[in-house]
């Protein structure tokens, strides 16, 4: 009976055990997170900016496969048993962790209860209140490649379905973004006879073009017109940007690289789509295919058309030995020049006395990297003039200095699209916490 009564004592002595070791590990993991978050609320990164996960609490059960198949990290963690939040401002909205949650936990939303975002007016067929101009892709909220592939596609079949008689423009449909929803749309296009164009402001991949080397952009397969499904769960920028470059060959889809679209005019039944460089092109219909984010403001000088003048900083261990100017205060601008110093004379040129609104670790670095002499900070100071070998540059006492300089990368912010799409005619409305549909 001793003995009985031993091993049952030993036995749940050892359940107890087992059971505070497994406690105090939630306990921990829950603190670590917990520090985690609160950095990122001090760092300026726990509220979202873009499409993001939004966990139920009732449903989650902590399998942490949300986790998992999330690759940029520490976007999520977890927190007294249950997913949560960290940085949900680094999210890009690949939906990774929605499709990877098997209890469907997860949904992907746009804007909180207190932020909104503008999303434009469109109905089931992708039309907006504009009648002629539809929207598909990121600009209407859905950021996922997959989404906005299907997007592209379901987009130009209702655009096929909707196409005047004998119109008389130049082209059935001219579509504005070469991303992934745009790409999509060009093939399905093709495929249906229509005669149709891309115009890319910048260049073939539109958002994910801007994403950091080698980043993963697509965790689900994906039916891209003209080539069938493409089964690449672990797909770099590099890889997916081959495999639309060979799509668009097969196919001999035209696409116009440079060409921003400053106006969409009504004509008759059919549009006008005048461009930044004053082209004209006369369509049917017009898809909008274009970011969120906005394009580089520029800071409209002379020379600023050069191959060396760039508005962003994608590969910086490869630029090395030269003369830099970045121009621009915010963290993007602070951040850019910090890399860039470690192989690069870099100057740092500010038009305000001093920063503002930045994160604290990089208030920290920049002052670090100034005392240092690793960059030359010249606060009051615009730039004048971009000359091939040198740049100008007007500082707080009124003269001006000329530096030799081999590339310049301005950080002065974008220019949303809100002004473009509402002088088109098209209506916006701010949503909270608006929960994007997800095929």
């Amino acid at each position: 009976m001793m003995e009985e009564f031993l091993i049952y004592a030993a036995v749940g002595l050892l359940c107890f055990v087992i059971v505070f070791i497994y406690i105090k590990k939630l306990k921990n993991e829950s603190n670590v997170v917990e520090a985690k978050i609160s950095q990122a609320k001090e760092e300026g990164i726990f509220e979202p900016v873009s499409l993001y996960p939004y966990i139920n609490e009732d449903t989650c059960i902590r399998s942490g496969a949300c986790i998992t198949a999330c690759p940029e990290h520490d976007i999520l963690g977890i927190k007294n048993g249950r997913a949560t939040l960290i940085n949900a401002s680094r999210c890009i909205g690949h939906g990774a962790c929605f499709h990877a949650c098997p209890v469907e936990a997860i949904t992907l939303r746009i804007g909180t209860e207190k932020r909104g975002v503008d999303l434009p007016h469109v109905n089931q067929n992708f039309e907006t209140n504009a009648q002629g101009i539809f929207i598909a892709g990121e600009l209407g909220g859905m950021g996922l490649i997959k989404n906005s592939v299907e997007q592209g596609r379901q987009a130009a079949d209702s655009i096929f379905n909707s196409l005047g008689k004998n119109h008389g423009a130049t082209y059935d449909l001219i579509i504005v973004g070469a991303g992934p929803a745009g790409i999509s749309a060009s093939q399905q296009a093709k495929k249906l006879g229509m005669k149709a164009i891309v115009l890319e402001q910048d260049t073939l991949g539109g958002t994910v073009y801007n994403f950091p080397r080698a980043k993963i952009v697509m965790t689900s397969p994906m039916d891209l017109p003209g080539y069938g499904k493409v089964k690449l769960f672990q797909t770099s920028k590099k890889e997916l940007l081959s495999l639309w470059q060979e799509v668009i060959q097969k196919n001999d889809i035209t696409i116009f690289e440079h060409k921003k679209v400053e106006d969409i005019i009504k004509s008759d039944n059919n549009f006008k789509v005048i461009t930044l460089d004053g082209d004209t092109y006369f369509t049917n219909k017009v898809l909008l295919a274009i970011g969120r984010r906005g394009t580089p403001r520029k800071l409209g000088l002379q020379g600023e058309g050069l191959e060396k003048v760039a508005y962003k900083l994608l590969e910086p261990e490869l630029i090395s030995e030269k003369n830099i100017l970045v121009v621009g205060g915010g963290d993007s601008a602070i951040e850019s020049a910090l890399l860039l110093s470690e192989q690069n004379k870099v100057t740092l040129s500010y038009r305000s006395d001093q920063f503002s609104r930045l994160k604290p670790k990089n208030v920290e670095n920049i002052a670090h990297a100034i005392d240092s002499n690793k960059i030359t900070m010249l606060f009051e100071s615009n730039v004048t003039n971009i000359m091939s070998d040198t740049i100008e540059i007007r500082v707080k006492d009124g003269n001006t200095l000329i530096f030799d300089n081999d590339l310049v990368f301005i950080f002065a912010g974008g220019e949303l699209p809100t002004q473009f799409l509402e002088k088109s005619g098209i209506k916006i409305s701010k949503r909270f916490n608006y929960t994007m549909k997800s095929h």
